[in-house]
């Protein structure tokens, strides 16, 4: 009278639990082909470029900086490099970001714009730039 009677329950469907699992399992495939496996394929290719660095590659360092390889070391993580005549600087390896082999340029930006269309209008007369300035004449001196 005062205890309520316990009726069977219907049975679960026995794959309820696999199809909850499911999305989660399809995020992480997504996420491992979009974004892991290329970082992956990137990294490798930038160890192996900087496995087959040499003397006389130019290089680009993460900073910006244009320099010829003078020295590679294979059990150090620095490269002797020379940014201009006889500067000479040490480069931590993992900071160059690109080998510019003979014949090829730094990658350049892409510009995206249309080019205009030329017309047969008069092409626009260029001001005439000023000299330069005389640096060689060296300042007068105080005194």
């Amino acid at each position: 009278m005062l205890i309520s009677p316990a009726y069977a329950q219907a049975g679960g469907d026995p794959t309820g639990g696999l199809m909850s699992l499911l999305p989660l399992v399809l995020i992480f495939v997504v996420f491992y082909f979009i974004l892991i496996r290329p970082q992956q394929k990137k990294a490798k290719e930038h160890r192996a470029m900087l496995v087959d660095l040499k003397r006389g590659d130019r290089i680009v360092t993460g900073g910006g900086l244009i320099a010829t390889v003078i020295r590679v070391t294979a059990d150090s993580e620095e490269v002797i490099a020379e940014i201009a005549r006889d500067v000479r600087v040490k480069v931590v390896k993992s900071t160059i970001q690109h080998v510019m082999r003979e014949g090829t340029e730094a990658p350049a930006k892409q510009d995206n714009k249309p080019k205009a269309e030329k017309s047969e209008e008069k092409p626009e007369e260029k001001a005439e730039e000023p000299p330069p300035a005389n640096d060689a004449v060296p300042p007068p001196k105080q005194g």
